[in-house]
């Protein structure tokens, strides 16, 4: 619908599985990737294995497998809304329209090859609506400004849990389908952090879903696949999500640990 194919343009780097080992001290995990804080500190992002179907709370995960950090691209907008549900424009109160989504973080912190439940970091989530389009932004296809729909943040529980309710997003020009998502938290040294990433979907469960209305007014043959895209290449397979479909709506959850 829009031609962004620049929107989410790479920023940094990744490290090798060699630097990510000597910055871990050679604790033995295999493709950390790191990123800085915007305090200034290092930290390692990583998920459960299992991703799409994960346990309920993050210190039941013995390990975890390692997940990277991905571009936040333009569109992320700090509202400050503390909300589960993000389905709605706090102005006008009006729902989007898609199809329900319950999305879960499980959230930890790794110590000792484990991960323990972290709570209260702050995950913030934004994504696109049935049709492309961002809240609160500007593009050459539209203008959103002070509208806050598919927005919000929560602070995790004593679990370590952070829970959404939103609609599956849909796509535009240039990206694979995606919700964005960040943590921020400050670490016991006192040092403020935020791991930044996107969630990607397998193409089996986006050709079911975008086969439902309102998706299904647009031609999926104009989507980009998960493959094409430039930003799924640099980890997006880890950050793959095959949610779970009952009485006409999904869930989805993820586990994610943190090294602070």
């Amino acid at each position: 619908m829009f031609d962004l194919d620049d929107d989410d343009a790479p920023v940094g780097r990744i490290l090798s599985r060699r630097e990510a080992l000597l910055l871990m001290g050679g604790a033995g995990a295999t493709g950390i990737l790191a990123l800085m804080g915007c305090g200034g500190s290092s930290l390692t992002a990583a998920t459960d294995a299992a991703t799409g179907s994960t346990s309920s709370t993050a210190s039941s995960n013995a390990s975890c497998a390692v997940r990277p950090a991905l571009t936040e691209g333009p569109y992320f907008v700090d509202e400050r809304l503390n909300r589960s549900d993000i389905r709605s424009d706090t102005i006008t109160n009006a729902l989007k329209a898609g199809t329900l989504f319950t999305l879960t973080f499980n959230v930890g912190r790794i110590q000792s090859n484990a991960c323990a439940a972290l709570s209260g970091v702050q995950v913030d989530v934004w994504h696109c609506d049935a049709t492309g389009v961002y809240s609160d932004a500007t593009d050459p296809g539209f203008n959103t400004k002070g509208q806050n729909w598919l927005r919000g943040y929560q602070v995790t529980d004593a679990n370590g849990t952070a829970k959404f309710t939103t609609i599956f997003p849909g796509w535009y020009s240039g990206r694979a389908t995606h919700i964005h998502f960040k943590i921020r938290g400050t670490s016991s040294a006192g040092a403020s952090y935020d791991f930044t990433s996107q969630l990607f979907f397998t193409e089996a469960f986006l050709s079911t879903a975008y086969a439902q209305s309102p998706y299904s007014n647009r031609s999926d043959s104009g989507r980009l696949r998960n493959a094409s895209d430039s930003i799924y290449t640099q980890g997006g397979s880890q950050l793959l999500l095959a949610p779970d479909s009952a009485n006409g709506a999904y869930t989805g959850s993820i586990n994610l640990g943190l090294t602070v």
